[in-house]
């Protein structure tokens, strides 16, 4: 599927999502995120990993304010809604998803990221949360997202000043899992996204649905959530020949 503003393509096990509106620094417009939401619901049924990417010299600048509409509380509510169905399918859809991060993160641009299980940055990349400066509020599920990941407290600051976070600044706090050199992100990206495929598809599938609804359960919950998840896993054909290999080759190792 390709769409001007968001391209896909497809390659063994890996299916890229690329945002492809770099005169706007990719900023989400309605279109935009109409787009991005459907190339994810096209995602090919035998996709192991998925990347999401970038054309142009940055991720995503957030919300398209040039495109910003007067709306009533309801209709502003349904459209803050809307984005985050969008997001909870990125990040509970079942497969894993790499973003490839370089330059303006920022607003809604860093809730799409954060709604990514594997983020890799590159040295110019910038984190903003821009909101208060506009008069405005997120509403694509930073309150939730970004604030488990840098604490609320910090999220608040980031809102109140309009603060920017470095690259580096960003690694400390979790915003990046990995940073880069300029112009390897893709290609880190593509690196984890073939050693992640070769897992089990129903160990990614587990761990990329079940670690975040997890955190969101008392503990007593969550830990019986844990049980079972470990029970569908550990009871599968795959990981029953994986494991019977495992202990083959360990067999076969050096004795003393």
């Amino acid at each position: 599927m390709s769409n001007p503003l968001v391209k896909t393509s497809y390659d063994g096990a890996i299916y890229t999502i690329t945002l492809a509106r770099p005169a706007k620094r990719n900023a989400v417009s309605d279109r935009l995120l109409t787009a991005l939401g459907a190339a994810f619901d096209d995602r090919p049924q035998d996709a192991r990993v998925a990347i999401l990417a970038a054309e142009g010299e940055h991720f995503c600048a957030g919300l398209d304010l040039a495109e910003h509409q007067h709306r009533e509380p309801f209709g502003v509510m349904q459209h803050s809604q809307w984005w985050h169905r969008i997001f909870h399918r990125i990040q509970h859809g079942g497969v894993p998803v790499i973003a490839a991060l370089r330059g303006a993160v920022i607003g809604g641009g860093l809730e799409l990221a954060c709604a990514t299980h594997v983020r890799i940055a590159e040295p110019d990349t910038i984190y903003q949360l821009p909101e208060g400066r506009h008069g405005i509020f997120v509403g694509g599920g930073a309150s939730v997202r970004v604030a488990r990941i840098i604490g609320p407290g910090r999220m608040c600051e980031m809102m109140l000043t309009g603060r920017i976070y470095s690259a580096e600044q960003g690694q400390g706090l979790g915003l990046s899992h990995y940073l880069v050199g300029t112009g390897e992100s893709l290609d880190k990206a593509q690196e984890l996204a073939r050693r992640i495929a070769e897992n089990a598809p129903m160990a990614n599938w587990a761990m990329v649905t079940a670690i975040a609804r997890i955190d969101n359960m008392a503990s007593d919950d969550g830990l019986y959530v844990e049980s079972l998840t470990a029970a569908l896993t550990q009871a599968s054909p795959e990981a029953t020949e994986r494991i019977g290999h495992f202990l083959q080759r360990r067999g076969k190792g050096p004795q003393p």
